[in-house]
């Protein structure tokens, strides 16, 4: 039997098991379609929630530096915030220090939407919590926040 050198083991995909992405992107999706359903009967969805919490939470702010918040491409945000707008939860205006400066701002309207999301949030979180028990869930939500806290790309740079 010949080998082919387009077959070399380096060549071949890992067992979905052995991928770190593969697992992290398929929990991140079932984790997503609970918090999805939950938070249905208030008219969002998890990324939309998450962008106006953490709205909330910056005050107003760029799309980058909302973006760099929620470790999300720049561009991917865009396109998450335009339903957004047209729902008017959120608006851009130009900064007060600087007319140039666009800035998007929670509205009142986004402000109500939110706090009726956290009826669904909370029991989103409750049944994640309830099955995997408060203590891990707040284990895996640590190890989590050292994963974004990592910054592969130095280290890439590093051993180049």
């Amino acid at each position: 039997m010949t080998r082919h050198p387009e077959h070399s083991a380096r060549q071949v995909a890992p067992p979905s098991t052995r991928c770190n992405c593969a697992a992290l992107r398929e929990t991140a999706r079932y984790v997503t379609q609970l918090y999805d359903q939950h938070l249905a009967a208030a008219g969002l969805r998890s990324t939309q929630f998450s962008i106006l919490a953490r709205l909330k939470e910056l005050g107003p702010t760029t799309i980058n530096s909302l973006a760099h918040a929620l470790v999300m491409d720049r561009t991917t945000l865009g396109r998450n915030i335009l339903p957004l707008q047209r729902r008017r939860l959120i608006v851009v205006k130009r900064g007060e220090s600087d007319a140039r400066r666009k800035e998007l701002h929670l509205t009142a309207a986004g402000r109500a939407r939110l706090e009726a999301g956290f009826d669904g949030w909370a029991k989103a979180q409750a049944q994640f919590e309830g099955t995997l028990g408060k203590e891990r869930a707040s284990q895996l939500r640590d190890l989590l926040r050292v994963v974004v806290g990592t910054d592969f790309r130095a280290e890439r740079d590093a051993r180049a």
